[in-house]
């Protein structure tokens, strides 16, 4: 007897729940045209675990004329078969982030109904390709509306119709009422490149972690890693699993990060409940975080450690970079170190100045320099963050018209700050996802509030056909 039941029978399972609980609602939103040309309730920019999730919460909510666009083609949407090298994720397998509560749709009952619950029991953390193949099937059971190979390019607010213009990279526009920027952990900003590795080697030299790198090219080859976070490691595990002869890491620490403050943040509710922290707080709180540099996972650390040529240097940050009879020359407090190529591993800039498609609006966004003061030193990276409201929503710079930003949320790592751990952290997911979708299903209404308000004064549908007297006494 086995208790693997299976996809096919998850997914008849899943259709009798979500039927249960009356998940599809009906539409409400009225639909709307621009010149003929039809207008989205919203668009979702990213089809990743952040995009879909946002997708599935409308349409519970009744929001059903959205679509989803990713750059990407279909199947590889997000980091996890792109740039992420993890083995496994780092977040706990007990956590249920996009499933709204629906049994059938958690990764653990996709697992065992392949796997049977002693499988699950043998997890110990999710593999990063076994995540990515939920998230796949995720999409084709739920049937969401996702258009692949759409970069976008700009963002044109159309304020006189309330309105927003998406320009995609292959010169087709799409009209929505609302955007969700579901764009990841780089969707907020850029990854940081320091200046020396960027001005002064070639590009054929190195590569930043969050880009395509064919580790397989450099078979044989010494490669030097700069960073002591998690994504280090991660990078330097994999090139040796392609055959590196050597990874170096280079850190500006004297000690490995072994704290983690996510797991605090998970344990005590700190998650969903950071959003009614006070500014000053908050600042202080994201401090204290951005402080800590993610150590990698145990299981990955040693995985890289045991490989021969794997190799890591303490108190020594890069003080210089520059080619040097074809290698990488690299030097440190300690001296030289020439190698064959260099992968930088320092962490993202979120600020919105830095997204081309925000251009047109990205003046008009106020940031957390604006709106707060610390009491003590401030933090350049908090500073540049977008200072968002309660449901990811841009606000204006005093002074400023806000018309444009309205409708815009900031679904992605820029909200770390306005909301803590939330748009793509997977421990934060689930307190954000119902926040989100509150807001944009708020806004929404209240853009419509006086149509909507005059029909419900206006209605006069008889629900109740009943009649008293009744006829026969009447005519008696």
């Amino acid at each position: 007897m086995t208790d693997k039941i299976g996809l096919p029978a998850l997914e008849a399972q899943l259709a009798r729940e979500l039927e249960l609980i009356g998940f599809a609602r009906p539409e409400w939103v009225r639909r709307r045209a621009v010149e003929g040309a039809p207008v989205l309730d919203v668009a979702v920019i990213g089809g990743g675990q952040c995009g879909l999730s946002a997708a599935l919460g409308l349409r519970r909510e009744g929001v059903t004329n959205v679509r989803v666009f990713d750059e990407n083609e279909a199947g590889f949407e997000g980091p996890w078969e792109t740039y992420a090298r993890m083995v496994t994720l780092r977040t706990p397998k007990h956590l249920n982030p996009i499933d709204f509560g629906v049994p059938s749709l958690t990764y653990r009952a996709w697992w065992e109904a392949q796997h049977g619950a002693a499988g699950w029991q043998a997890v110990d953390k999710i593999a990063r390709g076994d995540w990515m193949e939920y998230l796949r099937w995720y999409r084709r059971v739920l049937d969401l509306p996702v258009e692949n190979g759409a970069k976008l390019q700009r963002i044109e607010p159309v304020t006189a119709h309330g309105v927003h213009c998406l320009h995609f990279s292959d010169g087709s526009v799409a009209l929505a009422r609302k955007v969700v920027l579901a764009t990841g952990i780089q969707g907020g900003g850029e990854w940081h490149t320091p200046a020396m590795v960027r001005d002064n080697l070639p590009r054929h030299l190195w590569a930043h972690t969050s880009e395509p790198i064919d580790f397989a090219a450099l078979h044989g080859k010494r490669i030097g890693v700069l960073g002591g976070g998690a994504s280090a490691f991660d990078n330097a595990n994999f090139a040796l699993t392609q055959g590196v002869a050597a990874a170096e890491v280079f850190m500006r620490r004297k000690e490995l990060p072994r704290i983690n403050p996510i797991r605090f943040m998970e344990r005590v509710g700190f998650t969903a409940r950071y959003p009614a922290l006070d500014d000053q707080t908050k600042y202080a709180a994201m401090d204290a975080f951005l402080g800590h540099n993610q150590p990698p996972t145990n299981d990955t650390f040693e995985r890289a450690a045991a490989w021969p040529g794997f190799a890591l240097h303490l108190g020594a940050p890069w003080l210089d970079v520059k080619e040097h009879d074809g290698l990488v020359r690299v030097t440190t407090p300690h001296g030289h170190h020439d190698f064959d190529f260099v992968v930088v591993s320092t962490g993202l800039l979120s600020d919105p100045g830095l997204r081309p498609e925000l251009a047109d609006v990205a003046d008009l966004i106020a940031r957390w320099s604006d709106r707060v003061t610390p009491p003590g030193k401030p933090n350049a990276l908090i500073d540049a963050h977008p200072y968002l409201g309660t449901a990811f929503e841009f606000l204006p710079r005093d002074g400023v018209d806000g018309a444009p930003l309205h409708g815009l949320f900031a679904f992605n790592y820029s909200a770390l700050v306005s909301l803590g751990l939330s748009a793509s952290a997977l421990s934060g997911l689930h307190n954000a996802l119902p926040r989100l979708v509150k807001g944009v299903a708020d806004q929404l209404f209240l853009d419509d509030r006086e149509a909507l308000v005059a029909d419900f004064l206006d209605y006069d549908e008889h629900e109740f056909l009943g009649q008293w007297p009744r006829e026969e006494e009447t005519v008696a």
